[in-house]
């Protein structure tokens, strides 16, 4: 039997969660490899030999091959099973959500929630549009999810998986999901479909 894949990740991240979520979800075998991101982990030396870019997670393959970004990683973990639709125009949309959270999500959803929750700083401290940009993202989901129960297909994809990693935490960076019901309940089911402990990712202090 081969030796399983390599997981390095924070799991404080909610990028590297998603490749965790998305390799038990599937029953992968894995070893992860902890790398904490705010103790300067990945700028060592050794770490930089597997990541240039020196950015948690990371994916190495049984035959050495290297993988980084989080959404990258998961495609290649999903391929073939039921994570990914199986009409060509569905995995195309699925990839459309999975550009969006990486250009139009993550960057003021997930930042804020970093300079609130782990920096420490007071709100009016943090830069307003990430607050303005992350509502419209939210809102962009909350018209998405009007008549449907996820992202893209009727069941659970990657796309979902991909956002719930920091929606779900959305409340620790001032985002109240309170205002975005549709929303709310899809985290509940993405959660539900993936077995995510409550408090899993959730900044503990």
């Amino acid at each position: 039997m081969s030796d399983p894949v390599r997981i390095y990740g924070d799991q404080k991240s909610g990028n590297c969660l998603k490749v965790k979520w998305t390799a038990d979800h599937l029953g992968l075998a894995y070893d992860w490899q902890n790398v904490d991101v705010l103790k300067g982990e990945t700028r060592t030396e050794d770490f930089l030999a597997i990541n240039p870019a020196g950015q948690v997670p990371c994916l190495v393959r049984q035959d050495g091959r290297i993988l980084a970004q989080s959404n990258a990683i998961i495609f290649h973990l999903a391929e073939g099973t039921a994570l990914v639709p199986e009409d060509r125009f569905d995995v195309a949309k699925m990839l459309e959500w999975m550009f969006w959270e990486q250009y139009s999500h993550e960057p003021f959803i997930a930042v804020r929630r970093f300079q609130k929750a782990y920096q420490g700083l007071a709100d009016e401290d943090i830069d307003s549009d990430l607050l303005a940009k992350g509502r419209r993202a939210l809102g962009v989901m909350e018209m998405r999810l009007l008549s449907r129960d996820f992202i893209v297909a009727e069941t659970l994809t990657l796309a979902d998986i991909s956002l719930v990693a920091y929606t779900r935490v959305a409340d620790e960076g001032g985002f109240d999901l309170a205002d975005f019901s549709n929303v709310k309940a899809w985290v509940n089911r993405v959660e539900d479909a993936l077995a995510i402990a409550p408090g899993e990712g959730r900044f503990s202090g």
